[in-house]
């Protein structure tokens, strides 16, 4: 779920389909992601958000003409692509003698397009509104230390949140929800430490390396989905899964191999980007979440399209600040360079 990162800066390719020609995008520096360059193909003038209660055509408005969205909100797409159904298991809550029942249940291939598309116009939404300039510093060694240290942030907390809201959502009785969470909690079991490894495999105190870098957009990525999971309703915390990982899908084979061209010789620095990537387990793990979300209602839908937009927004912006230089990521690193006696 959590990736690589620097804010602002991505490889993450979205393909919407749509009757309506293909608009590229490139992005600014995202939060999470780890490329120069992105492309995000979405639906011209296709994407749009409207109210959640009924009403005309005629009353919806374009997502240009909207500021923001609110729990009333829905975001909605005018086509959905995908004609063949699945197979999926879902739960029934029982008395707490039996446990959990297992069914097997025909998920609606319509059903699941129109949700997977109602999630990447939110995530689309949001790209559209981040409007910037500002391109990041290119990519070298010690900056991939510096997005290293922000997996590592961004990973830390990920199993005990997905475990604790595991807990609330099944003392609420969402079962569905709540079974999500906890295979979520132990997917995500683990990959700080790949981190932590990679770092070391470049040579620095690993330990030392994520206590002295903490990148903002870490920071601020960890408190949005913090404040979700403890907010009165946490299923914002869907948004934020679906979004981080939606995006890590974008990053294929060739970016891992640039980003290994620019290491050391020997250096195994690209585990953590491998697991949540294109070419990881991010791209089942998004076709289980959109599953998961056939079998919610309306609104708990809608609800997690906004944390979805309010998720890429984080993202996409670039930081209020400027970017950590190279001077002073060279000056921080200097001191934190291993030794024959250090490892994790």
């Amino acid at each position: 779920m959590t990736k690589q990162f620097e804010a602002g800066e991505q490889t993450s390719e979205i393909s919407i389909s749509s009757p309506s020609d293909m608009t590229s995008f490139k992005s600014a520096e995202s939060a999470g992601f780890v490329a120069d360059t992105t492309v995000v193909k979405t639906a011209s003038c296709s994407w749009q958000y409207t109210s959640n209660s009924s009403q005309s055509n005629s009353n919806q408005q374009s997502a240009t003409d909207n500021e923001s969205a609110d729990a009333s909100t829905g975001f909605v797409a005018d086509a959905a692509v995908v004609k063949t159904a699945k197979r999926a298991w879902a739960h029934q809550p029982s008395s707490a003698k039996q446990g959990i029942i297992f069914t097997e249940k025909s998920v609606d291939a319509s059903n699941k397009a129109k949700t997977q598309k109602q999630l990447d116009g939110a995530i689309a939404l949001a790209w559209s509104r981040v409007k910037t300039r500002r391109r990041p510093p290119a990519l070298t060694r010690a900056r991939w230390v510096w997005r290293l240290a922000g997996s590592y942030h961004l990973c830390q907390p990920t199993q005990q949140l997905m475990e604790t809201v595991a807990w609330r959502f099944a003392s609420a009785g969402r079962m569905v929800l709540a079974q999500w969470a906890a295979q979520k909690a132990s997917e995500e079991a683990g990959h700080d430490r790949l981190a932590l490894l990679d770092i070391q495999s470049m040579g620095y105190k690993a330990e030392a390396v994520v206590k002295e870098l903490v990148p903002p957009a870490a920071v601020n990525l960890v408190d949005y989905f913090t404040r979700s999971v403890q907010a009165r309703d946490p299923i914002g915390c869907v948004g934020y899964s679906y979004t981080m990982e939606r995006l890590a899908m974008g990053i294929k084979e060739d970016y891992i191999q640039r980003v290994e061209a620019l290491l050391p010789p020997n250096t195994h620095a690209t585990r953590c980007l491998r697991v949540h990537s294109g070419v990881g387990n991010d791209v089942g793990h998004v076709d289980e979440t959109v599953e998961m979300m056939t079998e919610l209602t309306s609104d708990e839908r809608v609800q997690v399209a906004k944390a979805c937009y309010e998720t890429a927004l984080l993202c996409f912006s670039p930081p209020s600040e400027d970017y950590i230089s190279e001077e002073e990521l060279a000056y921080v690193l200097k001191g934190l360079e291993q030794t024959s006696t250090d490892e994790i």
